[in-house]
């Protein structure tokens, strides 16, 4: 079950039709050349590319391209040797004849285009339709105007390293379907696209299909699946039933849709059952499962789990809340208006975010004290999770210095993403560690990780304080309204070089739990915790 192109229809005045008599093509392809090419100019210029240039330029590009001269068309970019092949594959691998592009008014130095073709591959044709889009630049060297390179501009879903190929699918196409059998499509659902084609790649031929004729984008990265563009012969589709929820996955696509570069994941505690998975990325990564970032003070239920289980402190034990923690030489502080205390109990500093409590715990730790907890209580780690299609399975490596610190506060060297962190919170819910799945192992005979899991006084008191956070905490106001039994933990991770704070929350609330993130989108409770809070609504 590939993915569809869509038809896109360019509006407004066209700038210039490529192709029939036009500008002239071989005066401007000798006017501007590659800055690695032959031809040469009396005079460099410099500054913005001006309207004639820009129309000149990508006139002659598209023209070049429609014709099939690839190398000729590659000349008028600044990497002449990374566009040639993927522009030769358009006419070669991808057997599209036919083309027709046509440009639409330039918006600035960027002009929109739409591509029409023919796909032919072994008797079959079918027509293909799609938009993108080009830029031109000024040669850094030459100073001539260029078409500023990036696979995209021959197929929007192209990416570096990426090749067109149309013939014999890799893989059978699949119906998948929810835990209780509603079909599952990106047209309805549509973060799920990666997602449907990774499950395809997998277990369409074991699932019992036959694969079709199509043109699909072949990925570069190893083990990647392939996208599918257009399908010329249906192959025969085999039934997948994965742990979806329908009903779930669309709260969750409807809740990230609402914050740019954000990711959830819903989670079955009782089973480990995935109930949704959404992104909404500019980039389509699938940041849910794969994403590799700190986790900021969502990471304290390891940590104040750690504590516990290692004597240091109990929930309604010391963890002192001063104004700021000092350890080697890093100063911590804490949320902007915190009030310190003194006297403050573990299960009160977890409620409000107090990171100076935890730093303080950093003169009793070891180096590798959350490591261990992470892998043999949570799971987390070991690279061992076996989900039904590619995950990380988070990191919490040993570290020394001011890390040992950080890391007690999600920041330092940890790396998680939603799905960890969904994971973490159904473990203290219930003491089990349970790893995650999207399809059933019967399916493959898959083994799955596991681990230790948490002693039953320590899932007592991570509860306890979870809740707090929910009810009293700094969770309070996004979990408002929600009944049943609930928890929550928010964070918010700073990151190099940006001036927002990525946005964190994770929760559960019966059997769901969930846990989100949304790229600079501040405090937890501004962008990550609507996310959830709309989740577990949906999960009840």
């Amino acid at each position: 079950m590939g993915r569809k192109v869509r038809t896109a229809v360019i509006g407004g005045v066209f700038a210039v039709m490529v192709g029939g008599a036009g500008y002239g093509a071989y005066n401007v392809l000798s006017a501007v050349t590659d800055d690695g090419g032959s031809g040469g100019s009396d005079r460099v210029r410099s500054g913005p590319p001006v309207g004639s240039e820009i129309e000149e330029t990508s006139t002659a590009f598209l023209t070049a391209w429609q014709e099939g001269r690839s190398g000729p068309a590659a000349a008028l970019t600044d990497n002449a040797a990374g566009a040639e092949p993927v522009l030769t594959s358009f006419g070669t691998t991808a057997h599209l004849k036919d083309v027709r592009i046509t440009p639409s008014r330039a918006t600035g130095a960027t002009v929109p285009f739409t591509v029409k073709a023919t796909v032919s591959f072994g008797g079959k044709s079918r027509p293909l339709s799609y938009r993108s889009e080009l830029t031109v630049v000024r040669g850094r060297t030459t100073g001539r105007a260029l078409v500023d390179w990036r696979p995209s501009v021959v197929h929007p879903r192209l990416v570096a390293g990426d090749t067109l190929i149309t013939g014999e699918a890799a893989s059978p196409p699949i119906e998948a379907v929810d835990r209780d059998g509603t079909v599952l499509t990106e047209d309805r659902y549509p973060s799920l696209g990666p997602i449907l084609d990774e499950l395809r790649a997998k277990y369409g031929a074991a699932a019992g299909g036959s694969p079709g004729i199509e043109l699909a984008v072949k990925h570069r990265a190893e083990g990647s699946a392939d996208t599918t563009l257009l399908t010329l012969a249906e192959g025969r589709k085999a039934t997948l039933r994965t742990t979806l929820s329908a009903r779930v996955q669309a709260a969750a696509e409807k809740a990230v849709a609402g914050y740019d570069e954000s990711s959830v994941v819903a989670v079955k505690p009782s089973t480990g059952e995935v109930l949704a998975v959404a992104n909404h990325r500019a980039d389509g990564f699938n940041a849910a499962f794969l994403g590799t970032m700190a986790p900021g003070s969502t990471m304290k239920i390891i940590s104040a789990a750690a504590l516990i289980d290692a004597g240091l402190t109990t929930a309604d034990g010391p963890a002192t809340c001063p104004p700021e923690a000092v350890w080697q030489s890093q100063t911590f502080h804490n949320l902007k208006g915190m009030a310190p205390n003194l006297d403050a109990t573990l299960s009160e500093s977890f409620a409000r975010s107090c990171n100076t409590a935890f730093v303080k715990f950093a003169d009793d730790v070891r180096p590798d004290t959350l490591t261990k907890e992470a892998q043999d209580r949570f799971g987390l780690g070991r690279d061992n999770w076996k989900t039904g299609i590619p995950s990380f399975d988070g990191s919490v490596p040993a570290s020394g210095g001011p890390d040992t610190a950080a890391n007690l506060i999600g920041q330092g060297q940890v790396q998680l993403n939603p799905l960890n962190m969904a994971s973490v919170t159904a473990t203290a819910m219930t003491g089990r560690f349970r790893q995650p799945v999207l399809v059933s192992p019967k399916l493959d005979d898959r083994e799955l990780a596991t681990a230790r899991g948490l002693p039953g006084a320590t899932v007592s008191q991570l509860r306890a304080m979870m809740n707090r956070t929910a009810t009293s905490g700094t969770a309070a106001q996004v979990m408002a309204g929600l009944g049943g039994s609930v928890g929550a933990k928010t964070g918010s991770a700073e990151v190099d070089g940006r001036s927002r704070s990525d946005s964190w929350f994770t929760g559960y609330r019966d059997d769901v739990a969930a846990a989100a993130m949304t790229q600079d989108g501040g405090h937890g409770v501004d962008a990550a915790g609507p996310i959830v809070a709309t989740v577990l609504r949906a999960g009840g």
